[in-house]
């Protein structure tokens, strides 16, 4: 079993021996190798049980250390960088040949961010090589957000969890692209795109579809997903065609009486929301119900990337779209 702890110098160890360590980030926890070494890939993607044509987010402590690994960093993403770094913000960016092409899934460009935590910000600072970590989870799974969630999922099979708490946000980075003039959104998350388009001189389009050939963590059809079934609509009418027997609820903000329940909210809090989904999720998955059935959020800010994980969660597709920030939120709704 893994040990857990806040001991920066046997993280260091580990990761230096080509071991992964569980690292807290202000998103969910990642799983993390030496992004330089193929053998530390290969566990990643061995531990998780992830395909190798999904491609890893490298983490680094600074901008300027980031140049170690890419080719170009675009002007647009220059200034995201400078603006939301550290932050749930990854950027796609073309990379050079120190990180292997296992961690871009042959891509030749890469997922980078700086994560806002400052007990892995001290652990990057202490290495000399950047960090790939996606999330410390079996693929497909709930995203962990304390380092109890790793434990239970993923604790005996690495040496070292380090314990920076609960998450502060929740839910995972969003994770940009950048074709010309276009800012491509391909996964939503931590950082609302109401703060994003006031530094995007151009277009910014989400294409944040599913896909089976990914340029990004994230995109798969059915992904951040409970092992029981998930059904998402409006709750009390699935209330009425399924009963409440063996049902688990999770609800936004209002109360189900008489019904295993999860509220993400009760004052409608997005931000709270966010940080409690993946907890929700999995409370749920363990409680004594047979069927989850959930209800979509307000979709602006971070409710935008909840909805994502609950679509996800159910394995509904997220369809292309351009982003009007002219229309009123609540027509929002796909």
């Amino acid at each position: 079993m893994a040990t857990t702890g806040t001991d920066l110098n046997r993280a260091v160890h580990y990761l230096q021996q080509d071991e992964l360590v569980a690292i807290p980030t202000e998103t969910v926890y990642g799983l993390a190798g030496n992004a330089y070494s193929e053998k530390a890939v290969v566990k990643i993607f061995s531990t998780k049980k992830r395909p190798s044509f999904d491609p890893l987010i490298v983490h680094t402590n600074a901008l300027e250390s980031a140049k170690d690994f890419l080719l170009d960093i675009p002007d647009t993403a220059h200034v995201l960088a400078e603006k939301f770094w550290p932050g749930p913000l990854t950027l796609i960016l073309p990379k050079n040949s120190r990180i292997p092409d296992l961690v871009s899934s042959g891509l030749n460009t890469v997922g980078v961010r700086i994560p806002r935590h400052p007990l892995s910000l001290q652990l990057l600072e202490k290495l000399d090589f950047p960090l790939a970590a996606p999330s410390a989870n079996p693929f497909g799974y709930i995203s962990p957000t304390t380092a109890q969630h790793v434990e239970e999922q993923l604790g005996a099979h690495i040496p070292y969890i380090l314990d920076g708490g609960a998450c502060e946000v929740g839910v995972e980075s969003t994770i940009l692209g950048f074709d010309g003039d276009t800012v491509i959104v391909y996964r939503l998350g931590g950082m609302s795109l109401e703060e994003l388009q006031q530094w995007i001189p151009g277009k910014l389009e989400v294409k944040a579809h599913s896909t089976s050939n990914p340029v990004a963590p994230g995109q798969l059809e059915s992904h951040y997903a409970p092992r029981k079934p998930l059904i998402l609509g409006n709750i009390q009418e699935l209330l009425q065609e399924h009963g409440k027997k063996g049902i688990g609820v999770l609800s936004f903000k209002d109360i189900y009486p008489e019904t295993t329940q999860y509220t993400l909210s009760a004052s409608a809090d997005l931000a709270e929301a966010a940080r409690n989904l993946f907890k929700a999720l999995r409370v749920l998955d363990s409680a004594p119900v047979n069927l989850i059935i959930a209800e979509r959020v307000p979709d602006y800010g971070l409710g935008r990337a909840i909805n994502d994980r609950l679509r996800r969660a159910s394995a509904g597709s997220v369809q292309k779209e351009t982003f009007n920030f002219d229309t009123p939120s609540e027509a929002l709704d796909q």
